[in-house]
């Protein structure tokens, strides 16, 4: 169970009310125990990366799989040498993205952030080109 989800358990009514052996009800203020906190070094990593072959992709894919990192790759130096490689990463990739529920997106042309499950990419709504609006005037 996440951090997250136990806090929200611990404050949830039924558990306030049930007084539980680490928190107290008092009329103005919950108190919960410290250690039910999350854990200061659980952040999130943003770290950069480089695809420059096939084999660079198995550190990409570990941190990855850790669920902590975001990870930004430069594509550029696969790109120049092999782009059918390039997508064989790419795909290996996206694999690893959607078995651990993650995030994938392209930025620029040679960029990628990649982020575990519990970060998504911000994606603009797609507007229409100006030929299909319609003119209100």
């Amino acid at each position: 169970m996440s951090p997250f989800n136990r806090l929200k358990n611990k404050l949830s009514l039924g558990k306030i009310l049930n007084t539980s052996e680490d928190s107290t009800l008092t009329e103005d203020y919950v108190q919960i125990d410290n250690s039910s906190q999350v854990d200061k070094n659980s952040k999130l990593l943003v770290r950069t990366f480089r695809i420059e072959n096939f084999d660079s992709s198995k550190e990409i894919l570990d941190s990855i799989r850790s669920g902590s990192t975001i990870a930004i790759v430069n594509m550029l130096p696969l790109k120049d040498k092999d782009s059918i490689g390039l997508k064989r990463v790419i795909d290996k990739i996206k694999k690893t993205v959607d078995a651990t529920d993650g995030d994938i997106a392209a930025f620029g042309e040679h960029w990628l952030v990649v982020t575990p499950g519990i970060a998504k990419v911000y994606r603009a709504p797609k507007t229409q080109p100006v030929e299909e609006r319609q003119q209100y005037f």
